[in-house]
């Protein structure tokens, strides 16, 4: 838009945690913007994740683990039955290799840390995430990429669907080790 001379308002219809890799939806105008959050808020925005975390995960599951706010952190989070947001993850597992698993991981909520709190709480946590998983040795952030996105244009109805593949980073771990 810069490049044309045109202006641009910036509205993110969703977000990334910082160090995330991969897909996020703009909208180019306050109707497209106002859509695209409805059809975020009412799950029709489909979001498919990938992940790489320490240790051999089951072929698939389920995360059904309310996630609240870490006591005295004002970004940490933690899962808490007692006063946490519903919060639940699928996951299926692409491969394993050495000690990781590649995972590939769907919200059915959307809290913040949502798939890192969950992989941690499963004791299965995400490679190089400084917060949960503060081990850098294989990577210097965490291994996780939002990998696929689908849903429908905000004014035609369209069905478009996105792909990105894994940074080079990510692609590597499998062959590194």
């Amino acid at each position: 838009f810069e490049q044309k001379g045109e202006p641009f308002v910036y509205r993110c219809i969703n977000r990334l945690d910082r160090d995330t890799t991969g897909l996020i939806v703009l909208a180019k105008h306050a109707l497209s913007a106002a859509v695209l959050s409805q059809a975020m808020r009412s799950r029709e925005i489909h979001r498919t994740y990938q992940a790489f975390a320490l240790g051999e995960t089951a072929a698939s599951g389920t995360i059904d683990a309310p996630i609240a706010r870490l006591n005295g952190s004002l970004i940490q989070r933690t899962v808490d039955f007692a006063s946490g947001e519903r919060s639940v993850t699928h996951y299926r597992t692409l491969a394993h290799c050495s000690v990781f698993s590649h995972l590939e991981l769907n919200l059915e909520t959307g809290r913040t840390h949502q798939i890192r709190i969950h992989m941690k709480y499963l004791g299965f946590p995400l490679i190089g995430d400084y917060l949960y998983n503060p081990d850098m040795e294989h990577m210097t952030r965490q291994a996780l990429h939002s990998h696929h996105m689908e849903f429908a244009h905000p004014i035609t109805g369209e069905w478009m669907s996105f792909t990105a593949p894994l940074p080079a980073d990510m692609a590597n771990i499998m062959t590194d080790k």
